[in-house]
């Protein structure tokens, strides 16, 4: 393999068009797709007009008008193409934080009498933070095992299985279906993080008979920093929320059922809707928007698993080249080799200054990140980095380590986000 046959593929990729979606930057390497995706070519113009025509001059007119009040429900429309689920199902809104508070709760109230939320030890921190406050307020157990015990440990005290589908330090994909299958054999209910997979892997709740999912809008959805995130529910579980089996905890005023009667009393939306809680971040939305439709425009092309196809071949190919180019520098493998067992992204242990390393990098024009202690991490977004761009950055990491380069002071000096 040479950098000119990394051309040549991407000359012949049919997802290669895609890449114009994104502004860029000339020079850059962009591989960290996985914790911020880059902007929309179509947001700033969409932000700008809402700003200032619907804004501006429709004022308070364009919750109707521009349909405002109905974006949360539109763009879930669009985010349940991309995972398996149908319309209805999904909603945007708050915080990956917020939506899974709202979903344990309402998963906890399906299995009463249970006391165990069991988890993957490894688990996004939040979704582990989130947890064991629920926990300790309903007096439950927050039981962490290592992810190749999950299946094995579900048990008649268990009553949610909570997990996210791609780990973020690893890499590692859960395979959904088994433990959904696992976890209902034995009366649990199951909750999924999909904001490392949604837009990458092919996600399919329905057909994998998942019970609750929630993910962000910011990585690989491209709807920029802080995008909401989004809550699906399986429609046998909205049904029992009508029959009020089970209650959302943040009832907001929009999640009411009629929300402008104004009325003292909490009656909740049916469906989805009722996971709603507070005015809808309509600036956000309209990019997040934007970010979705980057991924829904690979439809033509094959869709998701198209994405997949391409995500398999870059990540196969910047793990070869890694450990080949940069061989006894330092570097161990930490991402599934099997592609089947890992999501869009490479990780390597490395035993020098991780995080150094990575500034370093960066000032090469290669954008990865760190994640603590020892991480290198480099995430592969299918619809704008090329094969060349892995063969660059693969290049670029054996000549920062090989030269040291990152021991220089400037690269010790972390900042607030690292």
């Amino acid at each position: 393999m040479t950098r000119q046959d990394c051309l040549d593929l991407d000359a012949a990729d049919v997802l290669a068009p895609l890449r114009e979606q994104f502004a860029l930057p000339a020079g850059v390497v962009y591989l960290d797709g996985n914790s911020l995706g880059p902007l929309p070519v179509a947001a700033a113009a969409r932000v700008a007009r809402v700003v200032e025509r619907e804004w501006g001059e429709g004022l308070i007119r364009s919750w109707n008008d521009a349909g405002w009040i109905e974006l949360g429900q539109r763009i879930g429309d669009k985010i349940a193409r991309l995972v398996g689920a149908g319309p209805g199902e999904a909603i945007v809104a708050d915080s990956t934080s917020a939506n899974l508070f709202k979903a344990l709760c309402a998963a906890l109230d399906l299995a009463r009498g249970r006391n165990v939320v069991l988890t993957d030890e490894d688990n996004f921190p939040t979704d582990l933070y989130i947890a064991q406050s629920i926990a300790d307020q309903r007096g439950l157990e927050l039981r962490r095992v290592p992810a190749s015990q999950i299946a094995a440990r579900v048990d008649d005290s268990v009553a949610v299985v909570l997990l996210t589908q791609v780990n973020y330090r690893s890499g590692r994909l859960h395979a959904m279906a088994p433990l959904n299958r696992a976890a209902h054999a034995a009366g649990a209910v199951t909750l999924w993080d999909l904001s490392h997979s949604a837009g990458v892997v092919p996600i399919d709740l329905a057909a994998d008979d998942a019970d609750f999912a929630v993910g962000c809008g910011y990585k690989y959805l491209n709807g920029g920093p802080g995008a909401p995130a989004y809550l699906w529910a399986h429609p046998r579980h909205l049904a029992r929320m009508d029959a009020e089996a089970m209650r959302q905890p943040l009832s907001g005023w929009l999640g009411h059922a009629s929300p402008f009667d104004f009325s003292p009393d909490y009656r909740p939306a049916p469906g989805v809707a009722r996971f709603l809680c507070g005015t809808p971040p309509v600036l956000s939305l309209a990019a997040l928007e934007c970010g979705i439709d980057t991924v829904l425009a690979a439809e033509p092309h094959g869709g998701v698993a198209a994405l997949r196809r391409k995500s398999i071949a870059l990540t196969d190919l910047f793990m070869t080249l890694v450990e080949t180019r940069c061989e006894g520098q330092g570097l161990a493998l930490a991402t599934p080799r099997n592609p089947a067992e890992r999501g869009s992204q490479v990780s390597f242990a490395c035993e020098h200054d991780a995080y150094a390393v990575i500034q370093a990098l960066i000032e090469r024009g290669v954008i990865g990140d760190f994640r603590a202690p020892d991480l290198v991490r480099f995430g592969f977004s299918p619809l704008y980095t090329r094969f060349v761009d892995a063969w660059d950055a693969a290049f670029a990491l054996h000549d920062v380590l090989a030269s040291d380069t990152w021991r220089a002071p400037r690269f010790q000096r972390r900042g607030g986000v690292t």
